[in-house]
């Protein structure tokens, strides 16, 4: 499986050059904004992860209690510069979804390359809990120290939702992929494919220190009072 994504996005990546132009300076940070990105990541994501902890052991024997499968599972995505790596999840669907999603296409409530559906049938009982409240997110704070992930930017992509991108979509690569971004806490159940893809545009365009403080903490006042972004 890792080879033949490997191969699909060396093909995102090879022509890289056709889709940068004079634009892309403007995504170009200072260094020291990268540092202090990173050093928050690794100093936020270790808090997280100690404090958390035994909200992650509970929901983690929820899942086993509930369902047959893993209580985490790992996803091939699309990070930094098209490089795929494995993001980790708290399991929110009956073992063998993906083979599942074939007969329930023709549901799709997403525009674009991606799959979304309401009232998804593989979801499990504990599943819908923990993707209402964004539980089902925790192991990622893993994928933010081992640098694959940021707690802000772009949420990543499948391989076969990244082959779908136009050129300019594809600029959202140029940065790593992260917890929350503005689709997080502007609505993310009401906005469609094109919109969300014009957001990550936005957030690499404008992001700074200060602009990423904003969103963790809107995404705590999300994650506490308003369904509607979740």
């Amino acid at each position: 499986m890792e080879d033949k994504v490997t191969s699909i996005t060396g093909i995102l990546v090879e022509n890289e050059d056709e889709y940068k132009n004079e634009d892309e300076y403007e995504y170009e940070k200072t260094i020291s904004y990268y540092f202090f990105k990173r050093a928050g990541d690794i100093l936020f994501s270790l808090i997280g992860i100690i404090v958390l902890s035994p909200v992650m052991f509970i929901v983690a024997a929820a899942i086993k209690l509930d369902s047959k499968g893993p209580a985490i599972f790992s996803q091939v995505r699309i990070g930094l510069n098209g490089k795929p790596f494995k993001m980790y999840k708290f399991r929110s669907m009956v073992s063998g979804a993906e083979e599942l999603l074939d007969k329930l296409k023709d549901k799709n409530e997403m525009t674009g390359p991606m799959f979304k559906m309401k009232e998804d049938p593989r979801v499990t009982r504990v599943g819908r809990f923990i993707r209402k409240t964004s539980l089902d997110e925790l192991p990622q704070l893993f994928n933010v120290i081992k640098g694959e992930m940021s707690l802000v930017g772009p949420r990543p992509n499948l391989p076969r939702e990244v082959l779908r991108f136009t050129k300019r979509q594809r600029m959202k690569l140029f940065v790593k992929p992260g917890l929350t971004c503005y689709w997080q806490v502007m609505g993310r159940s009401n906005i469609d494919f094109d919109d969300w893809m014009k957001l990550d545009l936005k957030y690499i365009k404008d992001r700074n220190t200060i602009l990423d403080l904003k969103l963790i903490f809107k995404t705590f006042k999300v994650f506490f009072g308003d369904d509607g972004a979740r």
